[in-house]
């Protein structure tokens, strides 16, 4: 099931829910009550909790949202330095260059089509990718250089593959869940609270009363959906892409 389908679902069932409630309580009202007689210490109350689960609601989707772009930045970092080994390998003989290039291809090809699968499903890298990205290392530290220009390219050669490696090992850990389980729990308890305060204001059965209720409870069931689509940064809908690796190694997006 597409994840806006399920955005569309919880979204209608959410204002399903506060509307129904509404007018089941409405019809339990007697004739004589008058909502203006709603204690002032209610409505500040309301007030108050509303602005403190915003503001918590505002957090927790810059700390994803941060999450996600740190995220995408060490893909970035990580296809720019293996950019830079192709490209630095340039002084080397034919045989050692065409050795460098080919395996880092097989690493990028590797990435894309199936460590990022891997990170989507299950959170992690893989075992292979590991392997060939160590292939990668020793086809430049084993090399001898030969002459001065040769040698002046093999530590940036080398600081470019342990920048690879370590943008790798961020991208590893910023593969799962980013927001603790008890963060949700108090997500999750703040919503039903502040869409069940409403029913304190005495909401009445007519068209603009229900319509705002119903709004809100949408509003609250979209921001609830955001932070969980931006919590795992690889693996839902709007989660940080493998495009840096495509730009600069465009046959990598074959089969």
């Amino acid at each position: 099931m597409s994840e806006w389908l399920v955005l569309a679902l919880a979204m209608v069932a959410a204002s399903a829910v506060v509307l129904t409630i509404a007018v089941l309580n409405n019809r339990r009202v007697g004739e004589d009550d008058d909502p203006s007689e709603t204690p002032d210490v209610i409505e500040y109350m309301t007030m108050m909790i509303g602005v403190v689960y915003a503001i918590v609601l505002g957090l927790a989707i810059a700390g994803v949202w941060e999450g996600r772009g740190a995220a995408q930045e060490y893909v970035r970092l990580e296809a720019q330095a293996l950019h830079e080994v192709q490209a630095r390998s340039a002084v080397y003989p034919a045989e050692v260059r065409s050795r460098i290039r080919a395996d880092v291809d097989a690493y990028v090809h590797h990435v894309v089509h199936d460590e990022w699968r891997a990170m989507s499903e299950h959170g992690t890298l893989t075992a292979e990718g590991t392997r060939l990205l160590d292939r990668v290392r020793a086809d430049v530290t084993q090399y001898r250089p030969r002459n001065d220009h040769e040698g002046q390219a093999y530590q940036p050669l080398v600081d470019e593959v342990a920048a690879a490696d370590d943008a790798r090992s961020a991208r590893g850990q910023s593969a799962g869940a980013t927001m603790p389980g008890v963060v949700w729990f108090g997500l999750i308890i703040g919503a039903l609270v502040t869409v069940g305060l409403l029913f304190t204001l005495q909401i009445r059965r007519t068209f603009r009363e229900l319509l705002l209720a119903g709004l809100f409870s949408v509003l609250i069931a979209f921001l609830l959906f955001l932070i969980w689509d931006f919590d795992s940064p690889f693996g839902r809908e709007i989660s940080a892409t493998a495009a840096p690796f495509l730009d600069l190694f465009p046959r990598a997006a074959g089969g």
